[in-house]
């Protein structure tokens, strides 16, 4: 039986998240500080407190869900001694990459802190405020998506996000994205949801914000991980720490390919799943592939002990 585990990402966020293993655990508490400390910024103070800043915003949700994942995960490393070296595969949906890398020896926790915190910074302000728009379609397959994208030739429209059967996300301008949802319910009766989002992400909208990454990324300090990352981009495993920087530099405006990660694993033997960080999306989508798979989410104290 094989073993992977999954790292969410942006939409996972909420107020207090980790706060009960951060008053639990001294692995956790130091992981906030560290953060804390590389960026010259109270992330934690953000993450834990309403009123002592914006969690919502991208430049902070990046490096806090990120920083969550890894408290999570190095509290079952010491409290059930839990080995990367014993999964076969780690992913992480969009910067959730960033959570995986760090936790197969990839990327320091710092260099990963200060990347999100750019990340989310340029990607934030790439669009415009208004001028974006991003909606889920309930239902559909892509390809269905794609021919009404293509039959009509939207300048902007893109996927997104093809997280897994039956649920997809399109990205572009906003008026462009209200005109295709209405054509989509029109010629194929599916149902659309427009998301809470302050831009357009994984999208050619967010081509600014990758050139603006390209050298941080390049820059930085990246081993080949203690076992294949599984890329949003090429959904495919990869282990090679140059190949991984030119991967995340395209992640920025390529679409998320979810359900084709997943898909990949599950046609690798993958039978197990653990998904470590704030909220359980991940877990609901791998509900929606119709085979038999174990999934265990890790979120907060009470799935610790449990």
């Amino acid at each position: 039986m094989k073993k992977s585990i999954l790292f969410p990402g942006q939409g996972s966020q909420y107020v207090g998240m980790g706060l009960d293993l951060y008053n639990s655990y001294q692995e956790a508490k130091d992981t906030y500080h560290e953060v804390d400390e590389a960026l010259k910024l109270k992330l934690s103070d953000i993450i834990f407190n309403e009123g002592k800043g914006d969690i919502n915003l991208t430049t902070n949700t990046q490096p806090a869900i990120m920083t969550t994942g890894v408290a999570i995960f190095r509290v079952l490393q010491k409290q059930h001694n839990i080995k990367i070296e014993n999964f076969s595969y780690c992913a992480g949906h969009s910067l959730g990459e960033y959570t995986a890398l760090v936790c197969a020896g990839s990327l320091s926790l710092v260099d990963a802190a200060k990347i999100l915190r750019s990340r989310g910074e340029f990607m934030q302000t790439a669009v415009a405020p208004g001028e974006g728009s991003m909606a889920a379609i309930l239902g559909a397959e892509v390809n269905e998506i794609e021919l009404i994208i293509n039959e009509n030739s939207y300048s902007s429209i893109e996927i997104s996000n093809d997280n897994c059967p039956g649920q997809i996300v399109i990205s572009g301008k906003k008026l462009e994205v209200e005109k295709c949802t209405l054509d989509i319910k029109n010629k194929i009766y599916k149902k659309s949801i427009f998301l809470s989002v302050s831009a357009p992400f994984h999208c050619k909208l967010m081509m600014p914000a990758s050139e603006n990454m390209k050298d941080l990324i390049r820059d930085c300090n990246l081993q080949n991980p203690i076992i294949p990352i599984i890329s949003n981009v090429s959904a495919n495993e990869v282990v090679d720490s140059k190949q991984i920087k030119e991967l995340l530099i395209e992640q920025i405006y390529k679409r998320v390919r979810w359900r084709e990660i997943i898909e990949y694993m599950l046609k690798n033997s993958v039978t197990d799943f653990l998904e470590i960080g704030p909220g359980k999306a991940l877990s609901g989508m791998l509900k929606r592939f119709k085979q038999e798979i174990l999934i265990n989410s890790y979120n907060d104290l009470e799935d610790i002990k449990n």
